[in-house]
């Protein structure tokens, strides 16, 4: 018989722990056993949390395949049912959300980080290569930023004219290009190089500046400006 939630001494049931110590001291299992709130006949809520780390076939040790799982992925646990799945996956999705950045009309862009901390949690999960245009002013203060295509899961198509239609309509200065690589890598393909060539050659036609593309992988990303010359020896 499986040890039940109740029978474990208080400093050991993770609500009471929390309450005790702080959330840090949690484990992940125990941390996810308060979401789930009840076990089974069988297995105590933490029991259950176990069953579902277990589901993490990435190398990485982390959390981050919890966004991936489906609602129906969840509930292959025995114990884990239609409203604890959505719970777990409403749960995955404001932990997302904590990460972006919304606020970031007229924020200066200085560096290549400066863009990338704003999209790069918002983009490093998604399955398919999206497109978006930054646009700026003179002062590199950035006034939108816009998607600009939708690709497979490793490829976007884009036309020169679609990137710069938004950038003329507003009168942006300047604009940057980022887009990222779902696989994970952010290491820029010739076609990436040459894409970027084409719209920096046709923006200086209509007076706009591109300042760069950046290329966003899982935790990571790459300047094209920065880095094209090293990738093309």
């Amino acid at each position: 018989m499986p040890i039940k939630m109740k029978e474990l001494p208080e400093s050991e049931r993770p609500y009471e722990k929390l309450e005790q110590y702080g959330e840090k001291v949690l484990t992940n299992a125990e941390l996810l056993a308060i979401i789930i709130k009840t076990g089974t006949k069988e297995e105590t809520a933490v029991g259950l949390a176990h069953q579902i780390l277990k589901l993490n076939n990435k190398k990485e040790d982390n959390l981050s395949f919890l966004r991936e799982l489906t609602v129906e992925e969840f509930m292959k646990i025995k114990g884990i049912g239609k409203v604890k799945a959505i719970q777990l996956k409403a749960v995955c999705e404001l932990a997302t959300r904590m990460n972006v950045i919304t606020n970031y009309k007229d924020k200066q862009i200085l560096k290549p980080k400066d863009i990338a901390e704003i999209l790069i949690e918002k983009m490093r999960f998604e399955k398919q290569e999206i497109l978006k245009v930054a646009m700026l002013n003179n002062n590199n203060k950035l006034l939108k930023i816009k998607d600009i295509a939708r690709g497979g899961s490793n490829f976007v198509k884009a036309t020169v004219k679609s990137v710069l239609n938004e950038a003329v309509k507003i009168e942006a200065s300047k604009i940057i290009l980022i887009h990222n690589h779902p696989g994970g890598d952010p290491t820029p393909s010739r076609q990436d190089i040459e894409f970027t060539r084409n719209i920096e050659q046709a923006a200086k036609i209509l007076e706009i500046q591109l300042l760069d593309h950046i290329v966003i992988g899982n935790t990571n990303y790459v300047s094209i400006f920065s880095e094209r010359e090293k990738i093309l020896k």
